[in-house]
């Protein structure tokens, strides 16, 4: 659950620091005193998109906190683990948003920084937030497969998986065979290019590293008389007087005279010894380079016609040899299925068509998965809505296929199939016994688009265990008898997660566990909102001010207490009737 809430300066909040606890919570105030702002403020901490607008006025930043206290067993802790963030189940679970006025955004979890993709993961398996947008979202059908799918998750889930993986692989060789047929066009203009290609790079016989090795040899060749002087003449010092021969004398000299003089004398002799070792392998060495200095004008013509052949085929197809030859190895293959493109085109074919067979069988079987799991949650909302004062009400969830002419054959008939399957799902209502089942956005009220909602959430809230549900007016356009039922259901529904609701209503207020008043103060000439949490006398004075408006009187104040009393018999009757 969701245990504290801290707020600085978000909008005309300046500080708030709310403690909540499990159960029904309500806020209720005057309109426009800053209720939606605790909301906004929650929507911000689950991944919304945060604003500069919504930082209150003269400040850099908006900072929002909130602490959860979760069971080891949600779902969040494997979230977060698999995003590679450190938290243990034992521990609280901090998430904090800051909104910079430079339009940044900076957010944490358990004090590491996350991105704004991470924290809407974590997220939406915390907050769900329930406004008048969703009364939208419910009126477009293409939302309700989604919902659809969602309740039916156990069922419909494992099938739907496997449909994916079939659909990624026949929708790939759908491509494969698209792009062949695309090509047709093209294919003989192709095919003689790349036959002229592969001729030419063929014939020039490349071998990998060839180009380097020629201008190696090419500057030898090059240079080959210049070379063959400065050999030679250094070979005919070495072997001449002032070389070895020089050397040699120097070393016969000092060998007369070591014996007087072995310490001084011995290290150096053993130096010139040395050299003239190495001196005449040097000389050896010389004489063998210089008998193989080639004087060939033949061969260096060759070796400038082959690396000019080399230079034009770099023009046209890389850099160097080896990406000449990798070109090489590409055109081949694309001439090869350029040349068996029809018996490719057969064998792509076949593979689409077992891959289509196989994708049927198993959209088939998920739909019907989700017919039976649309009786079950017909039947529920059914059930929820009577408890709303909806008791006349019919809905269904209806299933059926998407004709398409350009689709697949199916059963007689061309359909669409598409990731989700080849089901759309519209949900269907009658308002009035002996009425048709209608779109809901045709016949449903603002009211009863609530109340549909309501029962939905209820459904939902036992399937996908997200601890905290939000509210924002959900009992909008409603009154009496209904108001009472909405506010009888979110405090059932509170048995399940941790219920939030803005209220206008004192049906409502009445029936919760903790309410929470919203004030607008002026201090120093700046509008601030401040959150109170309120003790039973406080209730009473709010519900009074709810009944009564800006006036309380004595008898509002006592239909407040009557109220609170009646509203606690109810929840401890309704809590044994769920048990």
């Amino acid at each position: 659950m969701l245990s504290t809430l801290s707020i600085r300066n978000l909008a005309v909040v300046e500080a708030v620091d709310v403690h909540f606890h499990a159960g029904f919570h309500v806020l209720t105030g005057e309109t426009g005193a800053g209720k939606s702002i605790i909301i906004d403020a929650l929507g911000l901490i689950a991944g919304g998109r945060g604003s500069a607008d919504l930082i209150r006025y003269g400040c850099d930043k908006a900072e929002m906190e909130a602490m959860f206290e979760l069971p080891g067993s949600h779902p969040v802790w494997q979230t977060l683990s698999g995003l590679g963030i450190q938290a243990k189940p034992d521990e609280h679970l901090i998430i904090r948003r800051e909104l910079i006025s430079t339009g940044k955004s900076v957010s944490r979890i358990n004090g590491q920084l996350v991105n704004l993709t991470m924290l809407r993961e974590v997220g939406e398996q915390l907050i769900n937030i329930h406004g008048q947008h969703e009364h939208q979202s419910l009126l477009r059908a293409e939302k309700h497969l989604g919902l659809l799918d969602t309740y039916g998750e156990s069922i419909i889930g494992p099938i739907k998986l496997k449909y994916i993986e079939q659909y990624k692989a026949f929708v790939k060789v759908e491509k494969q065979v698209r792009q062949l047929q695309e090509s047709s066009q093209k294919a003989y203009q192709l095919l003689d290019m790349y036959r002229f290609q592969l001729e030419e790079i063929s014939a020039a016989k490349l071998v990998p590293g060839e180009d380097e090795l020629l201008h190696e040899e090419k500057v030898k060749l090059s240079h080959s008389e210049k070379m063959m002087d400065s050999v030679a003449g250094a070979y005919d010092i070495l072997q001449g007087s002032q070389g070895l021969e020089a050397v040699s004398y120097a070393i016969s000299k000092l060998e007369d005279i070591s014996g007087y003089d072995q310490k001084g004398i011995k290290p150096i002799l053993d130096q010139l010894q040395s050299a003239f070792y190495q001196l005449e392998d040097a000389a050896f060495q010389l004489r063998g380079y210089r008998d193989d200095i080639e004087f060939n004008p033949a061969r260096l013509g060759e070796v400038e016609e082959r690396l000019n052949m080399i230079t034009g085929l770099k023009r046209k197809y890389g850099d160097n040899v080896e990406t000449i030859l990798e070109y090489y190895a590409q055109i081949e293959r694309e001439t090869d299925q350029l040349e068996n493109k029809d018996e490719r085109m057969e064998k792509l074919l076949a593979e689409r068509d077992r891959y289509l067979a196989e994708l049927l069988i198993t959209a088939e079987k998920m739909s019907m998965a989700r017919k039976k799991c649309a009786e079950e949650l017909s039947e529920k909302v059914e059930r929820e809505l009577k408890d709303l004062q909806m008791e006349r009400t019919s809905m269904k969830a209806q299933i059926s296929v998407v004709e398409d002419l350009r689709g697949v054959e199916w059963n007689g008939q061309r359909i669409r199939i598409t990731k989700q399957g080849i089901d759309s799902v519209e949900f269907l209502i009658s308002a009035n016994p002996g009425e048709p089942l209608r779109p809901l956005g045709k016949i449903a009220s603002g009211g009863e688009m609530s109340r549909i909602m309501l029962a939905l959430k209820s459904i939902f809230a036992r399937h996908d265990q997200i601890p905290v549900l939000i509210f924002d007016e959900v009992d909008t356009g409603v009154s009496g008898r209904a108001a009472q039922s909405i506010a009888e259901k979110l405090f059932l529904l509170s048995s399940t997660c941790q219920v939030f609701s803005i209220t206008h209503l004192p049906q409502v207020a009445c029936m919760a566990d903790h309410q929470y008043l919203i004030e607008k103060k002026v201090h120093q000439e700046r509008t601030m909102t401040q959150v109170d949490e309120l003790s039973e006398e406080g209730r009473i004075m709010e519900l009074a001010r709810m009944l009564g408006g800006v006036e309380i009187t004595e008898k509002t104040r006592h239909h407040a207490q009557e109220m609170l009393k009646l509203a606690e018999a109810k929840k401890g009757a309704e809590v044994l009737t769920e048990q």
